[in-house]
């Protein structure tokens, strides 16, 4: 069996407080803490690759565990805020292939991901609406979710 990491972004920089496009807003310092401490509990892990939405904070949420893990991100709009949930899902099933993956995306693509996951029999032990910096191992087997296990976010 395999596995998808599916990571809600760390905290970033308030939306309405910041002036510039939404893609640019970076992670606070509490969102750096978090990336950091999710690349502690993550670069254990065999991953083979690292996904993540372009925008800013996604990026900066793996870049510690980029680092630790020596791999590079890779990024796409099917991650990107808005963008479809079906589409996200049949990404995050042709990551996974045989080997684990770490992903980051946004809070609205995550939940509409979690609902097909249920909607496919799967039992979620926690909430669709995840937090900040938490995160979702999503197991694979023969090309579908299999399981769903909830990793709260790092503390503050």
């Amino acid at each position: 069996m395999t596995a998808v990491h599916l990571i809600r972004h760390a905290k970033a920089k308030n939306r309405l407080e910041w002036s510039d496009r939404d893609e640019l807003r970076p992670l606070t310092k509490r969102g750096r803490r978090e990336a950091n401490a999710l690349a502690e509990r993550l670069a254990s892990e065999e991953l083979v690759r690292l996904v993540s939405s372009p925008y800013v904070r996604c990026v900066q949420t793996l870049e510690p565990l980029a680092v630790a893990v020596d791999l590079a991100i890779e990024t796409t709009e099917l991650l990107a805020e808005g963008a479809d949930g079906n589409a996200a899902v049949d990404l995050l099933l042709s990551l996974v292939g045989t080997a684990t993956v770490a992903c980051c995306t946004h809070g609205d693509v995550l939940f509409v991901v979690l609902g097909i996951v249920a909607d496919g029999g799967v039992h979620l032990d926690g909430p669709r609406d995840a937090p900040v910096a938490s995160a979702w191992i999503l197991e694979v087997e023969a090309g579908r979710f299999a399981g769903a296990r909830f990793v709260e976010q790092p503390p503050r």
